[in-house]
């Protein structure tokens, strides 16, 4: 590997690295200062590069591919605030457990803290958000130095991607000149030849990290063997797994073996797909679970818990209600249970552990026990039908998930349009993938994950979202000219944050109105000319078939804004649950 100088020389390292340990696209956030490190990017045959000039949606986008393929889009920006933007992804990548590795230039060592322009303190600017951080050393034709800086890179692709997966941050200080122009005596001529190793790597990542994952003895299988063998009523809880860790067969292997339903969450990767049909995977319980419906149930006596904590609050209030014992089983050792009313933490790999207690385990369903949940749900989608009308919308998010195609990646937006989701989007046997910011649950960069995930996959996109989160992140939607995306994308426009009708603020107005729903009156159509997309404004559900149906079998990306009253529509949530407690107390 020759170069015209040594910044070029250690850039070409760094991507080099990123390349030999499977990347094959990384987000670039234009700037100065990290000049080698896009330029060493461009010219890399092996990488994609997505050039974005909003470094906070080029966080989200680099974000929305990881979380839809398991690996790292590697992140780089210059040096100032331009790091800075990166830091909300950063969060969520972070609390998601999302592979995430961050390559921030920066000024020279010695004009930091000196007032030199667009410097900041970049080292540790991540806090404890990262798993790891390091500040690399300047860039130098040094053969320990090169082949410590290869070494570095494989390490932090393996720690992105270990047990919990998260970003990493790498700070990169280069000195002048940034471009691959020719400094004399910089790089030797001869230092590729007498350091081979060092400038060029190996065929493959310098180090090839082999990542281990954690099991349970013997013994303590026999012992989870043993809690299924002997429960009266179990049950599994499937929560969010962004990053696509929890493999649905191995949950639905457990749960036929087992004879124990499943709850599974929107985001689990559960509630979708063919694997259903092997075992009772339910996804209406936030629609019936209530205290005054399950008082008199014989609750489980048996839970296990994968993945996150659910969406549902109604779950999760249920699950605190719950007495029997409750494994929480995390690879990471991590405690995703804030009620802290599970018995039981199991560090293991979850599919491993699955797939081991479904080839050692085999008892019939509790019947009683299954009917009553059975039951439970279908009075659920029956009140729906019954009680709901276009004001509900809830009723987009379900036609949403009935006519998505298959295979299709989903991406929901936070706040009400995940919860609709997971009360209305009935499971079905479609291969649907779908992605949410739920590690943080921030409505920022919604739509840049949204196209981040959708680059990342040939499958068709739909990305469901609010007003204040379409208009929060409009800047991702320079993605769709600039890197050809397209999708799908469903606004629910109440004209602001409907979703504090559900909270006891709502009974004080003012100051609710101003200053928590805070309508803003944007009409959203502008965005038509201003993206190049198609936008289309419904008022009712059956225009909304329509128009969604129509633009699955077209190309391009279409908006579609469904108007709709926040309040109108959170009073059917409530009457429609209210119907279905009263009838199963």
């Amino acid at each position: 590997m020759t170069a015209p100088n040594r910044n070029t020389l250690w850039a070409r390292a760094i991507v080099d690295e990123l390349a030999k340990g499977g990347v094959d696209a990384v987000v670039v956030a234009p700037g100065s200062r990290s000049t080698p490190l896009t330029v060493a990017a461009a010219r890399d045959d092996r990488i994609t590069v997505y050039n974005h000039p909003d470094e906070r949606s080029a966080a989200y986008f680099a974000l929305g591919r990881a979380k839809r393929t398991g690996d790292p889009t590697p992140l780089i920006c210059t040096s100032g605030t331009a790091a800075a933007n990166f830091h909300p992804a950063v969060v969520e990548g972070d609390q998601s457990r999302t592979p995430m590795i961050l390559l921030t230039a920066d000024r020279p060592p010695e004009l930091r803290d000196s007032g030199a322009n667009q410097t900041i303190d970049q080292v540790g600017l991540y806090g404890s958000a990262v798993r790891d951080q390091t500040d690399l050393p300047e860039p130098e034709p040094d053969d320990r130095k090169l082949r410590s800086l290869r070494t570095t890179m494989s390490r932090a692709l393996a720690t992105s991607k270990g047990a919990p997966a998260g970003p990493v941050h790498l700070n990169v200080p280069f000195r002048k000149p940034l471009e691959p122009v020719a400094v004399p005596g910089d790089v030797p001529d001869s230092f590729a030849k007498e350091h081979r190793l060092a400038a060029r790597g190996r065929d493959g990542p310098f180090i090839a990290p082999t990542v281990g994952r954690p099991t349970v003895t013997d013994d303590e299988l026999s012992d989870l063997e043993a809690a299924i063998e002997g429960a009266d009523r179990g049950l599994i809880v499937a929560g969010p797994d962004d990053t696509r860790g929890v493999s649905a067969t191995a949950i639905a292997d457990l749960a036929a073996a087992s004879g124990f339903p499943v709850f599974a969450d929107p985001l689990s990767g559960v509630r979708y797909g063919p694997h259903r049909h092997r075992a009772t995977i339910l996804g209406s319980y936030d629609g019936f679970l209530d205290q005054s419906a399950y008082a008199n149930w014989s609750l489980p006596d048996v839970v296990f818990r994968f993945g996150a904590s659910p969406t549902s609050k109604p779950l999760r209030s249920f699950l605190a209600d719950t007495g029997g014992r409750q494994f929480v089983v995390d690879p990471a050792a991590g405690w995703r249970e804030a009620t802290f009313t599970a018995s039981d933490l199991v560090v293991a790999d979850p599919n491993r552990l699955a797939t081991q207690l479904a080839e050692s385990v085999s008892r019939p369903a509790a019947r009683e026990w299954h009917e009553s949940l059975l039951a439970a749900a279908e009075r659920h989608w029956e009140a729906v039908e019954e009680r709901a009308d276009d004001a509900l919308e809830g009723r987009y998010l379900q036609q949403v998930v009935a006519d998505a195609p298959d295979p299709a990646t989903l991406v929901v937006g936070n706040s009400m349009p995940v919860r609709d989701l997971d009360r209305f989007g009935r499971p079905r046997d479609a291969d649907l993938t779908v992605v949410g910011n739920r590690g943080a649950s921030g409505i920022d960069g919604t739509t840049s994950t949204a196209l981040g995930a959708g680059s990342a996959t040939e499958d068709p996109l739909v990305y469901v979202t609010g007003d204040l989160s379409y208009f929060h992140d409009m800047n991702g939607l320079l993605a769709l000219d600039r890197f050809d995306c397209s999708a799908t994308i469903v606004v629910i426009d109440n004209d602001g944050g409907g979703i504090f009708h559900m909270l006891p603020i709502e009974d004080h107005d003012p100051p609710f109105t101003d200053q928590f729903k805070t309508p803003h009156g944007i009409d959203l159509s502008a965005t038509e000319d201003l993206y190049g997309l198609t936008f289309d404004a419904v008022e009712d559900l059956a225009s909304f078939a329509s128009s969604y149906r129509e633009s699955l079998d077209s190309p391009g990306t279409d908006v579609i804004a469904v108007r709709t009253d926040a309040e109108r529509s959170h009073r059917q949530r409530e009457a429609i649950k209210r119907d279905v407690v009263r009838s199963l107390a």
